[in-house]
């Protein structure tokens, strides 16, 4: 279906690389190209044959680079590295393009998602609930661009939820929607109804009750058992600061976002331990990172350690395939065990099977 001509066994395997080498996103593409040069000398086989190009970020260069690739017989493409620039290649038809991004959602009909999409990270929550027998969940999703990938892939997963609700990301409107969500006003008031009713009663011991009662923020049962967080960085801390702030805390219920990527101030905020989350094999991107820094003398970007992968996905595909480049490659059902995790690949379209962490303590914690 992506591709009308095959190349044969004999010929060398051309795979291009489009990503920004010059412009604001130069480090994050030559990171990108230095893990492609890793990847490469560890499969040490001279029929890969690796063509970067520049797209400096740009849909019309994106377009220009992918047909100078076309016109020297590169029909597979790592890249591009965001989903704006993605608008032009449908026009390639006969090309293949694995894009970093994570976005799986209105992309041409030949471009592949390899970046780690939200159905890959709420099938790893859903084995979570199941593991820990979690049933009453509730999907908190940002209203960003974000948002359609998630709710997609919260009814191609099916997983179970109590209740899903988006909200906004202005912090001035945010506390007040978690204030609604968790029915704080209520609790609020069922605290204050509670001490009035000891206070006016003949209960013995009353006044240690009520300073009991006193201790506490508010008086009642939540009707869920955790909240997924559908948000990252300093975003996803005001959300949990709002839910903390109604008296919603981690002994109560389990904190879940989605891929963090080993966040370190994640470990700081210890009021959310332990707080879960689906992710790559840690252990196996310790090890990328450092022998990356070893090699180049500086730290890798995170999606660095996709593209590793990425080459050696097309290498594996191509060697099943008798070194052969056709339609067949992406199309078949198969798995292949990278650093990241395990790809599935089946009828043009990558999911991974992840880890699942939590922080807890002072590090980072292995549940699965």
């Amino acid at each position: 279906i992506l591709v009308n001509e095959k190349v044969h066994s004999s010929e060398k395997i051309k795979i291009g690389l489009m990503v920004p080498l010059s412009g604001e996103y130069k480090e994050i593409g030559k990171s990108i190209l230095n893990a492609t040069k890793l990847a490469i000398n560890k499969i040490d086989n001279n029929k890969i044959l690796i063509i970067p190009k520049d797209t400096k970020a740009k849909p019309d260069i994106a377009l220009k680079v992918a047909k100078e690739l076309q016109d020297n017989g590169t029909q597979i493409v790592i890249g591009p590295l965001f989903n704006k620039n993605l608008i032009y290649l449908d026009k390639l038809d006969k090309m293949i393009f694995l894009s970093l991004s994570n976005k799986v959602l209105e992309t041409p009909k030949n471009v592949i998602s390899g970046g780690i999409n939200a159905e890959s990270q709420i099938n790893t929550i859903k084995r979570f609930q199941k593991e820990f027998n979690i049933e009453r969940t509730i999907f908190l999703i940002p209203s960003t661009d974000y948002k359609p990938e998630i709710e997609n892939a919260i009814k191609q997963t099916k997983i179970k939820l109590k209740d899903k609700f988006v909200y906004n990301t202005d912090p001035t409107k945010l506390t007040s929607q978690i204030e609604k969500l968790t029915r704080y006003s209520q609790r609020k008031q069922n605290l204050l109804d509670e001490i009035k009713r000891i206070e006016n009663s003949d209960e013995p011991n009353k006044e240690k009750k009520i300073e009991n009662l006193k201790k506490r923020d508010t008086l009642g049962g939540i009707n869920f058992d955790s909240v997924i967080i559908g948000d990252f960085d300093e975003s996803l801390k005001s959300v949990a600061t709002s839910l903390l702030y109604t008296d919603i805390s981690a002994k109560r219920i389990n904190y879940i976002g989605l891929n963090q990527w080993f966040d370190n101030s994640l470990i700081d905020e210890k009021s959310l331990h332990p707080f879960y989350f689906p992710s790559i094999n840690k252990k196996n991107y310790d090890e990328f990172k450092i022998e990356y820094s070893n090699i180049f003398g500086k730290d890798p970007n995170q999606i660095s350690f996709l593209s590793y992968d990425l080459i050696g996905l097309v290498y594996f595909l191509v060697y099943k395939n008798n070194f052969i480049v056709d339609e067949k490659i992406f199309y078949k059902r198969n798995k292949f065990k990278g650093k990241v995790g395990i790809f599935e690949i089946n009828k043009n379209k990558i999911n991974h099977i992840l880890n699942f962490y939590s922080a807890e303590g002072e590090d980072f914690k292995k549940i699965f």
